[in-house]
């Protein structure tokens, strides 16, 4: 009987630490999920403003930081800020010397995300959650008010989780069994040495890494620390490790980007790791001048009034002073930052220009629409120069002489067709996994109008291609030689094809409302009626016995070749405009 009723006490016991254990996970994947909401609605209500602060307001690296704390601020997104610099970098937008002191001014953005979870415990926010998750229903429900009841879910589900972590907490430390061993593992390092601030820095960076979020892991800190079980000096150390742990993450991701992405990610990395530095090496006067400022004691016990309050709003303090320090400190060796970040991250050995690689789109987490497609846009630009580019190879094969040279020219040509099969299928791919998430109809629109100018590029590199195989068939069968007057014509022809593929580069990679449509529609109605000229021409020609049947078809077919073209670069134009230009 005594046995039986000890394995009842036992069971009982495993499955409240199971029940308590989901509850902890729980709440924080409600934490995770409230912060991915409710930056993803503010990224999509201010997406596009977003883009032209950050191009307007980094004239210096003082306004550069500001704006990156507060766009920081608004989106509740470190990461969002850091990636959409980076594709400013690459597009050329900004320099690498502005983004990183954007970037050092979203390290102090990122900290209201704290200051928001220190006044949980100040306030009572539970009345408000569900009054919130109420109203974003109806929102949600009604079309033009979406994105705000978006807003209003992720707000709520924030506070839900934190509310829940919070009272989970607090049972753990008003259990006398979980918080006696609880404390009693803290209290084994609870010495105030070196050895054990590292290991709780160490611990912060490993756990961020694990969860991917530090806003998570602060969450568990302060919850830890406004309970009584987790020391103040021991919270504070983990959250300097949160803050190492957070620029690893985008350091991986970036692995599989371009270099000044990767440049980007380590100047990150170095100048959270350097504050960690001095921190540590001033971490007394520091944290004094921290606790003077929340006004918390070190010789306070859990029993205290306003405890809890005071211990979450010193973390919070902690983690402020510490960015905006640092920001501060090193703001002005950014300079150096750059020379280093250039000396350590080398460009990578990409081979010969035409070696398949997507230089905006990289692998790893995926962003917000907003970025997706601002990114997708910079992929289509590229791949387009690239389709003008293989156009200038063919031109070239037209007139190449050299055995050797033709026969080299015309391999690169069929990589170009590859590459261009390749990005076609890479750009569709990546646009279908932006559209598995919830967008907007005018981002469905995006969408669409994007696929459609990716085909419709690929087609030019396949009218490329068949163009130089006509030209390589010609040579190969020792056929006889285009007249002057034919060379003069296709030259022509290819002049005005070339014009066009330049008018749509300069829409794809410009702003479509400084584009003259009607430029472009008259351009391609000159190459029809050129062609339906020389058609006309050739048929003459031929009956006058000026060449062979044979060669005038030769002749015609890359005639035709530049007028698929040329309907094909309206067809982008059409796309990328929202105009219809064909009758």
């Amino acid at each position: 009987m005594q046995h039986e009723f000890e394995f009842n006490t036992f069971f009982s016991t495993v499955l409240m630490s199971l029940l308590i254990i989901f509850k902890l996970l729980g709440s924080l994947a409600l934490l995770m999920f409230g912060m991915k909401s409710m930056s993803e609605a503010l990224q999509k209500m201010a997406g596009p403003q977003l883009r032209h602060v950050l191009g307007a307001m980094t004239t210096n690296r003082f306004t550069g930081a500001l704006t990156g704390m507060f766009v920081t601020a608004a989106v509740q997104s470190s990461t969002a800020t850091t990636l959409m610099t980076v594709s400013f970098v690459n597009a050329g937008l900004l320099t690498l010397v502005q983004a990183i002191s954007v970037i050092m001014g979203a390290n102090i953005g990122t900290t209201l995300t704290a200051w928001i979870m220190s006044l949980t415990d100040a306030f009572n926010v539970s009345n408000l959650i569900y009054p919130a998750f109420f109203i974003g229903i109806i929102l949600i429900y009604m079309k033009k008010r979406r994105i705000v009841g978006d807003f209003l879910f992720g707000v709520a589900f924030l506070f839900l989780g934190l509310t829940t972590l919070k009272d989970t907490g607090f049972s753990l430390a008003k259990d006398p069994e979980t918080s006696v061993i609880i404390s009693n593992f803290f209290q084994n390092f609870n010495e105030p040495t070196f050895a054990n601030s590292l290991l709780f820095l160490f611990m912060g960076t490993v756990l961020t890494l694990c969860v991917q979020s530090s806003a998570a892991i602060m969450a568990i800190t302060m919850m830890l620390c406004s309970t009584g079980v987790l020391g103040i000096d021991q919270g504070v150390m983990l959250v300097l490790g949160e803050n190492v742990g957070t620029t690893i993450t985008s350091n991986i991701v970036a692995m599989g980007a371009n270099t000044q992405a990767r440049r980007a990610a380590f100047a990150h990395l170095s100048f959270n790791a350097v504050g960690v530095f001095w921190v540590l090496l001033l971490m007394k006067p520091f944290f004094a001048m921290v606790c003077e400022v929340s006004g918390f004691d070190p010789s306070m016990t859990p029993d205290s009034p306003d405890f809890a309050i005071k211990s979450s709003m010193t973390l919070a303090t902690f983690h402020s002073a510490f960015n905006i320090s640092n920001a501060l400190l090193l703001i002005w060796f950014i300079p150096q930052i750059e020379r280093f970040v250039c000396w350590v991250i080398k460009p990578k050995n990409s081979g010969e220009e035409e070696d398949f690689r997507l230089n905006f789109i990289t692998a790893g987490i995926m962003k917000t629409p907003e970025l997706s497609i601002l990114e997708a846009h910079k992929e289509i630009a590229a791949f387009s120069e690239r389709i003008q580019r293989m156009f200038g190879m063919v031109c070239e094969l037209l007139t190449e002489k050299d055995p050797k040279e033709f026969s080299k020219l015309f391999s690169r040509i069929e990589k170009y067709e590859d590459i261009a099969d390749n990005t076609e299928i890479s750009i569709a791919d990546y646009l279908d996994q932006v559209s598995n998430a919830h967008l907007s109809d005018e981002t469905k629109a995006k969408i669409r109008a994007m696929l459609r100018e990716i085909s419709e590029v690929e087609s030019i590199g396949d009218s490329c291609y068949n163009m130089a195989h006509t030209i390589n068939m010609k040579v190969q069968g020792k056929k006889e030689h285009f007249t002057e007057e034919q060379y003069t014509h296709l030259h022509a022809m290819m002049n005005l094809t070339n014009q066009a593929l330049t008018q749509m580069n300069q829409l794809i990679k410009g702003r479509k409302d400084y584009f003259d449509v009607y430029r472009c529609y008259n351009t391609e109605t000159e190459i029809n009626n050129y062609r339906d000229q020389l058609k006309s021409q050739n048929i003459i020609d031929v009956n006058n016995h000026k060449y062979s049947y044979g060669i005038g078809t030769i002749y015609m077919d890359l005639i035709n070749g530049c007028e698929k073209m040329g309907d094909y670069i309206v067809n982008v134009v059409e796309a990328r405009t929202g105009t219809k230009m064909h009758s």
